[in-house]
């Protein structure tokens, strides 16, 4: 049995700590995805293509925790509407250990197939 998915109490702490991180990652990593100088006198060719992908990889790393955070809040707003812990899809309960994997996680294992 799940350590906190039938207890909504605890299920909001954790989310709300998870989007409270991911917050701060993605404002300590604002300025990664910035544009890169092209400037030939001062970087090298090797050095720029080198910026551009780590840029390319920052930028994909922000969306994917954007991602990751409106999937939070959507988890917050169905404990809101004690939908927590229900598949979105077929309205079954979702096994609690799937659960302890990602308490975001809106969907039962069955609809994931």
């Amino acid at each position: 049995m799940s350590h906190w998915s039938d207890n909504e109490d605890e299920a909001r702490r954790v989310l709300t700590e998870r989007k409270a991180e991911l917050l701060k990652l993605l404002s300590d990593s604002s300025a990664d995805s910035d544009p890169v100088e092209l400037d030939q006198t001062r970087v090298g060719r090797l050095s720029r293509m080198d910026a551009l992908q780590q840029q390319a990889m920052a930028k994909e790393m922000q969306r994917r925790r954007e991602l990751e955070s409106k999937k939070l809040d959507l988890a917050l707003e169905r404990l809101d509407e004690d939908e927590f812990g229900y598949c979105v899809q077929c309205g079954d309960r979702i096994e609690p250990r799937r659960l302890d994997l990602d308490p975001s996680v809106p969907i039962c294992v069955g609809c994931a197939d």
